[in-house]
């Protein structure tokens, strides 16, 4: 593939990112992406546009919305600050998940007791929750399902 300004077509992009052309067609609907047509009207990608896919990649990856990657990608957005802020809460909420998670599988693979349910030391790491005194289950980002 060439790497000209505007030298890749969407099925290219998409084979680039194992995505389906639907995402890439979606993402512009979206407004994350604003690809250059050619004189046939074909959709013509560019580097910019291929980073762009990377960072939207990458950022749907950590369970950023696509609302959340527009604030990202727009500079120009003006709760930028407020949006990123809360996707970091959001993201360090997550992280401290999944150390808990972490921390009681390696227990249940160390541990001797048939059942680790009733191992002390394993339920403990899950007594916030039997105790109500966990944070509530959230979605990562208040996306939904159509942030493909």
């Amino acid at each position: 593939m060439k790497s000209n300004a505007a030298d890749w077509s969407i099925g290219q992009l998409a084979a680039r990112f194992g995505l389906g052309t639907h995402v890439l067609r979606h993402w512009e609907d979206a407004g994350l992406l604003i690809p250059v047509r050619d004189s046939a009207g074909r959709r013509r990608f560019g580097e910019s546009d291929v980073t762009r896919v990377a960072v939207i990649v990458r950022s749907k990856a950590a369970g950023m919305s696509l609302e959340r990657i527009r604030a990202l990608l727009d500079g120009e957005t003006a709760d930028r600050h407020e949006v990123l802020t809360a996707h970091i809460r959001d993201l360090d909420r997550r992280m401290a998940e999944m150390t808990r998670s972490r921390d009681m599988t390696l227990h249940a693979l160390r541990c001797r007791a048939h059942d680790v349910a009733t191992c002390p030391n394993f339920a403990a790491g899950v007594a916030d929750i039997i105790e109500g005194t966990a944070a509530p289950p959230q979605g990562p980002t208040g996306g939904d399902a159509q942030d493909a």
